[in-house]
């Protein structure tokens, strides 16, 4: 299943959406899209709604230096034993199509595209082997990251915590296998990062055994599972797409905040 939140005329909704790439429709979800999902009746042509960044959620956490060449291309030599974590706010998630904004004071600001692990319901103390079953499922996410500042204060919250530095979506993938999916990053159409999920170093079930053994996850919160080697540079009037296969592609333009 395809969960969404779209706008429609009608308002703001949680949906799944169906059918084929040139039939698609969103079918409303009565009230959540956590458990079973039940259905209002109400649906509309995909071309006819605008898709939002498809969960609300109380925090987005995210894994650093999961890649062995993301790693050393960003001056390591070897892979951390154990996993790196921090926040973003989820003031930072905006939805397909919504422009990603660089701060004024900010450059180099790059692009990282990653896989997204949606947590399906209330988690403490979860073991890897145990992890999957508290996954809602899986989406695309762009984890934009002001360079300049993160070297500058030597810890990541400000780099990475800006408004729109969260790009999700465009849904949530539901029956997925994550383990190696090719995952790619293109900037006005040129490819910058092309890898698989497989070369993580620490896969989603220690990622999640990891995490909430630090922190509660509640549903619709966002693991952000690191990124690949390739990451560089967005700017003013740039489009950045990634795509990961089996969930589609995220697409967000770039405009200089105060433009």
């Amino acid at each position: 299943m395809r969960l969404g939140r779209i706008a429609s005329p009608d308002g703001v909704a949680f949906v799944s959406v169906e059918g084929d790439a040139d039939a698609e429709v969103a079918r409303e979800i009565a009230e959540h899209p956590f458990g079973t999902p039940t259905f209002t009746g109400r649906s509309w042509p995909l071309a006819d709604v605008r898709l939002l960044a498809p969960i609300l959620a109380s925090k987005v956490v995210c894994m650093g230096k999961n890649y062995l060449d993301h790693v050393i291309e960003m001056g390591g030599d070897a892979a951390p034993e154990d996993p790196i974590i921090f926040l973003k706010p989820n003031t930072a998630i905006i939805g397909p199509g919504i422009p990603i904004q660089l701060p004024a004071n900010a450059s180099p600001v790059h692009h990282e595209g990653e896989l997204a692990v949606v947590i399906g319901r209330p988690c403490k103390d979860v073991s890897a082997a145990r992890a999957a079953e508290n996954i809602l499922g899986y989406t695309i996410a762009n984890d934009v990251s002001a360079r300049d500042q993160q070297l500058a204060d030597g810890q990541w919250m400000r780099a990475k915590g800006h408004d729109t530095f969260c790009p999700v979506g465009p849904w949530i993938v539901t029956d997925l296998d994550p383990s190696d999916l090719q995952i790619r990053t293109e900037v006005n159409g040129v490819v910058r990062q092309d890898s698989r999920t497989s070369l993580l170093i620490h896969d989603i079930g220690a990622i999640i055994e990891w995490v909430s053994a630090v922190m509660t996850l509640l549903p619709g919160d966002l693991i952000l599972t690191g990124t690949p080697a390739g990451v560089g540079p967005i700017e003013d009037g740039d489009t950045v797409s990634i795509t990961i296969e089996g969930i589609g592609t995220l697409t967000n333009p770039v405009v200089r905040k105060g433009k």
